[in-house]
């Protein structure tokens, strides 16, 4: 064959095993940074973590034996009080921001126990809005709540020994109910707006009877006010 036919071919060879290199890494390139989705009908888990691409934790969807503690900042923090399943949001700095749980569960001697609850929190502090259901031993209770909280970093409290909390909230200032809306254990509807030490100040209720009453109270909680008074009897 002639040398320079034999080079041509060469050259070819090269400029084609090139070529397809290059277009499966292109490919491969692709691939890697194309967005996976799967679509499932079914899947059993106990816990998922939704994260950013940098790992922040931004949603847990739990069972109860896998529930995290209290996060902030990406660090965790136990809490003993939390022994539920549901799901827990977070802020974009890795901050517990709310969440919602629920359980029931009846004993042996039929007693039945039933919650659930939605709450927001405030930045690095706990719940200022819930909305709660509960069952217990046939007490039932559901209402919308709105807080004022301090704005001392949770933190402050979580790094002290809870031996020490009662101390610690002496001499901190400490968060109030300011609205509550709801049906109480006494079977009332009520609307209780309080001031910003956590005194009702007005209460409008209509009682498990039927009977309706708006009260003004002062700061003490002694009524200075009622509609209809208490002289006045009830219009049927």
């Amino acid at each position: 064959m002639d040398p320079n036919v034999r080079r041509e071919i060469r050259i070819l060879k090269t400029y084609a095993v090139a070529l397809s290199l290059t277009i499966a890494a292109v490919l491969f390139m692709g691939a890697a940074n194309e967005r996976k989705k799967e679509k499932l009908d079914e899947i059993d888990v106990q816990r998922i973590n939704i994260i950013e691409p940098d790992g922040t934790l931004r949603m847990v969807i739990s069972n109860q034996s896998a529930f995290p503690g209290l996060i902030v900042k990406r660090k965790e923090y136990e809490h003993q009080d939390r022994k539920t399943a549901g799901i827990l949001f977070f802020n974009e700095e890795g901050t517990e921001n709310g969440g919602l749980i629920f359980g029931g569960s009846k004993d042996a001697k039929g007693n039945k126990q039933s919650y659930g609850h939605l709450s927001f929190d405030r930045y690095e502090q706990d719940q200022v809005f819930t909305i709660d259901a509960g069952e217990d031993a046939g007490r039932t209770e559901a209402g919308l709540s709105i807080v004022d909280r301090p704005d001392w970093p949770i933190t402050d409290l979580l790094n002290v020994p809870r031996s020490q909390w009662k101390d610690f909230v002496t001499s901190h200032p400490l968060p109030h109910a300011r609205i509550y809306l709801g049906r109480g254990d006494d079977k009332a509807a009520s609307l209780k707006l309080k001031d910003q030490d956590g005194h009702d100040r007005i209460v409008i209720k209509v009682a498990a009877d039927g009977s309706p009453t708006i009260q003004f109270l002062d700061q003490a909680g002694k009524v200075v006010s009622q509609m209809p008074s208490p002289t006045t009897p009830a219009v049927n």
